[in-house]
């Protein structure tokens, strides 16, 4: 796999100005498009740059990409093939061009709510998603395919399904709900890698109504065996890494939510999403994460009926922390834990006496 670290060549700007006039050229994606090449001045490129369209930067591994992408800006004026071009043109590696389409999408292209909610196929399409700057999972996805391939990276776009509340927990869907991508640095299955720019944006409220915008740079390459926990693809030859069999085993399973990827969150338990117990009995917590814990806190309920948040006296033993907690009342009700005041997972409890 390439390095993430790169340096910009001192032909940037030079490269910019060929990219800006290219011919466009077919692509080699399972969606192909065909886009009608616009002159700009290269001046555009810097007079459209929209910086308030991006969060904060990263750090870490892809800082240098991310920093340079976010330079770029919004890039309002030019279709997908020439943002494609411009935003990877910095760039050497195929891991670092598609890390930098990930971050341009991710920050510049919202959750359609309503399309979201009803599973809306229409305008899906990437020039319709450029043109809108908002989509379903699925726009983001075949947005992400189609700048890849424009790239020259091979990208799949992966249909499947995916859990997002406690409720949901044991509750199958009709049909398919998510979209995401397989990106493939090689031709083994160890060089293809798990991406979701959609997720990776922000999030829906629960009524599906209203779009946060929250980056969580993880969903890039993200950890197979996290993913896989959190997402199950029609297709199971996209199930990277091994997982559950099939999709009962998938919705029985507890909510992971984003902020356990930046926590490299490992070694669940219980693995299972519904806690069945009685009043007089703790349930046991246990789990891994990559850097040391401040503080443990349980939410019980939601709405009106949501509890305060309770501090945990948990213990941290090679590496594996847990804590114990015991039900206040007779209910059936959601469960959510939180590390050092992020949530990371979420369960339902059946509660009697």
């Amino acid at each position: 796999m390439e390095s993430g670290s790169c340096a910009c060549s001192g032909n940037y700007i030079r490269q910019l100005n060929v990219n800006i006039n290219r011919v466009s050229r077919p692509f080699s994606s399972l969606h192909t498009y065909f886009y009608p090449m616009k002159k700009f001045a290269f001046a555009v490129l810097f007079i459209t740059a929209a910086l308030s369209s991006f969060g904060q930067p990263t750090s870490g591994k892809y800082k240098f990409v991310d920093e340079t992408v976010q330079k770029l800006g919004a890039l309002s004026a030019f279709n997908v093939a020439v943002i494609a071009d411009t935003i990877t043109a910095p760039f050497p590696g195929k891991e670092e061009k598609a890390r930098a389409i990930f971050y341009w999408i991710a920050n510049n292209i919202a959750l359609d709510p309503k399309a979201t909610k009803q599973n809306d196929p229409k305008n899906t399409l990437p020039e319709k998603v450029i043109e809108l700057r908002k989509a379903t999972p699925l726009g983001f996805s075949l947005l992400l395919q189609e700048m890849c391939s424009a790239a020259n990276i091979r990208c799949i776009s992966v249909d499947g399904y995916t859990r997002n509340y406690a409720e949901e927990i044991n509750d199958p869907a009709d049909e398919i709900n998510h979209a995401w991508n397989v990106v493939q640095l090689g031709q083994s299955p160890e060089t293809w890698f798990l991406t979701d720019a959609a997720r990776a944006g922000g999030f829906l409220d629960k009524k599906m109504t209203v779009f946060t915008k929250r980056f969580t740079s993880e969903y890039f390459f993200a950890d197979k065996k996290l993913f896989n926990l959190s997402f199950f693809p029609k297709n199971d030859a996209w199930q990277l890494g091994g997982g559950v069999k099939n999709l009962k085993e998938f919705y029985a399973l507890p909510i992971i939510s984003n902020a356990a990827f930046a926590a490299e969150l490992s070694r669940i338990s219980p693995l299972t999403g519904l806690i069945k117990t009685k009043l007089k009995n703790p349930v046991v917590f246990s789990f891994r994460v990559n850097n040391p814990v401040r503080s443990v806190t349980v939410i019980t309920g939601e709405g009106k009926k949501q509890s305060k948040p309770e501090d945990m006296n948990f213990e941290e033993k090679n590496g594996l922390l847990s804590f114990s907690y015991k039900f206040k009342q007779e209910d059936t009700t959601p469960l959510t834990i939180l590390v050092d005041g992020k949530e990371i997972l979420q369960y339902m409890a059946e509660v009697s006496e």
